[in-house]
């Protein structure tokens, strides 16, 4: 458990690229799989939560090799061509893999045991079983839903018409995934829109998707299942999940300037973008155009000061995953920050919400949990820092960078427990930040 420790640091500048989307490597993968011919990834994610999803993929017979020139290929089995693993497929830490791959095998007649580490295994699954149970599929589980999952797909699996009942892309994505392999069509209907990697993906891969509008005004994602899906080429985006970090810190850090290159804008993720500049953060855009599908730009970010706002809730799930870096932002910045709707933080790698904020009182910044919403008061300026506590991050990848984040812009140095969890995400991570001129230290 390699602990690190964040000492404040000065100015940072320069150019970087965060490593590819997760979300859409995932993806990527699990489409590629059910395609017929191969499919040629660029810039997939080489953390960990994706390899254990193209092990996965290989176990279900799948051919999934990286080549010498960076490249992926996956060579596919077609739609309902998946074969039965001859062994548990362990999921790592991957909350998305896990979910999706239960969508996948939901509609196809074999029989898998799925796993994966501590923290994924105290994960609720239920919100993806129940409406998975209804296309045909059966499920085992341990007590409340969790890992590990014995899953008995559908021998003749059924579409669904099935309306969220929570904001959940994975939910979505698992129900898609499904429909794949059923006749007829799957209809997900959303009360709000989600991050919509999937839908831009089956479309890439030649899928007949439409998104209409419900009774209410809400989407409705339409899918034709047995569809031919053709493999092409993928350029997967860096991730602005990942590129938060750097993007943070370069905000906090006076006289910063820096360029995250070829960064994914889907508007369904940058919540956080459009959050940091209503604090006053100077974040442009540059070089925008689309690749795979995807909307991508190079990101310059500038220093300067931040206040705090009032972040409404239905802008959650737009930034879920980057609340405990926008708590950090707060933390330096000029009054009081109010972050409402965080009730899924509690359901992530680790109880995101009750974790942020025993590290920032541990930082000696003033907070406030409440069961759905973080309230955080800004120091207008470096805060305290950590002191001779280490930051706990309870095996959550993302609670480990923000509080490095923190750190570089606090009076003392933070350091954080274990740092391992942060290859999940973002291999390379410190090494990114040390050269834009961090000062990050084995602890």
């Amino acid at each position: 458990m390699p602990a690190l420790t964040a000492n404040p640091s000065d100015a940072l500048q320069g150019d970087c690229r965060p490593p590819g989307d997760k979300s859409i490597s995932h993806r990527a993968l699990m489409l590629g799989a059910v395609c017929v011919g191969e499919t040629d990834i660029a810039g997939l994610l080489e953390g960990e939560d994706v390899l254990a999803t193209a092990a996965a993929m290989r176990a279900l017979g799948a051919e999934v090799e990286r080549g010498s020139d960076g490249l992926w290929r996956v060579r596919g089995r077609g739609i309902g061509g998946l074969a039965e693993p001859d062994d548990v497929l362990d999921m790592g830490n991957s909350g998305t893999g896990a979910r999706l791959l239960l969508g996948l095998l939901a509609s196809h007649p074999v029989t898998a045991v799925l796993t994966g580490d501590a923290s994924l295994r105290g994960r609720p699954m239920a919100r993806v079983v129940d409406p998975l149970t209804a296309a045909g599929a059966s499920f085992v589980t341990r007590a409340g839903g969790r890992l590990p999952i014995t899953v008995q797909g559908a021998r003749a699996a059924m579409p669904l018409d099935y309306r969220l009942p929570v904001a959940s892309a994975q939910v979505k994505s698992a129900v898609l995934l499904a429909g794949l392999n059923a006749p007829g069509q799957t209809r997900v209907i959303e009360p709000t829109a989600t991050r919509d990697h999937t839908e831009r993906m089956l479309g890439h891969f030649g899928a007949e998707l439409a998104i209409e509008a419900g009774d209410a005004g809400e989407p409705v994602i339409c899918l034709t299942g047995q569809p031919e899906l053709t493999a092409c080429s993928l350029r997967v985006p860096a991730d602005p999940s990942s590129a938060a970090f750097p993007l943070v810190a370069a905000l906090l850090l006076p006289g910063s300037k820096v360029r995250l290159a070829g960064v994914g804008i889907n508007p369904c993720r940058i919540g956080l973008i459009d959050t940091l500049r209503e604090m006053g953060a100077d974040i442009r855009f540059e070089n925008v155009r689309e690749t795979s599908g995807e909307p991508v730009a190079d990101i310059v970010a500038v220093a300067g000061e931040l206040r705090g706002i009032e972040v409404p809730a239905e802008r959650a799930p737009s930034m879920i995953d980057e609340y405990p870096v926008l708590a950090m932002a707060a933390a330096v910045a000029e009054g009081r920050s109010v972050m409402r709707g965080l009730g899924e933080l509690r359901v992530k790698e680790s109880d995101r919400l009750a974790v942020v904020a025993e590290g920032l009182r541990i930082c000696g910044v003033a907070v406030e949990e409440e069961p759905d919403t973080l309230i955080v008061e800004g120091c207008g300026g470096r805060p305290p820092g950590g002191g001779n506590k280490a930051i706990p991050t309870h095996l959550d990848h993302r609670i480990a960078m923000s509080f490095l984040v923190l750190g570089l812009a606090s009076e003392r140095p933070v350091s954080i427990d274990d740092s391992q969890p942060i290859e999940t995400s973002f291999p390379g991570f410190v090494s990114l930040l040390r050269g834009l001129g961090a000062d990050i230290v084995a602890a």
